[in-house]
């Protein structure tokens, strides 16, 4: 454990950055989870609709840092590409 003040307090923000971090991650694997799921059926529609908000979280974790850009990019060209396959 910390002895400093600074310290303590620093440990502190560490633990609510986690768990703020950890609730973003969790939020977008669920959304994930939906999409895939949609895939799986077939829907397209509603697949359509649980990727734009699927690219939204995305997004919003690239810019907070919590996923780098490039993963961010990847997993929508992949994730776009499923949604393509419904087509044919």
């Amino acid at each position: 454990m910390p002895q400093r003040k600074a310290e303590i307090t620093e440990l502190k923000k560490n633990h609510s950055r986690r768990m703020h971090n950890l609730d973003i991650k969790t939020v977008l694997k669920k959304t994930t989870k939906k999409f895939l799921a949609a895939i799986e059926q077939k829907n397209k529609e509603e697949a359509t609709q649980n990727l734009n908000t699927l690219y939204k979280k995305l997004d919003k974790a690239a810019k907070r840092n919590i996923l780098q850009d490039n993963t961010v990019s990847r997993r929508k060209s992949r994730y776009s590409k499923l949604l393509k396959t419904l087509d044919q």
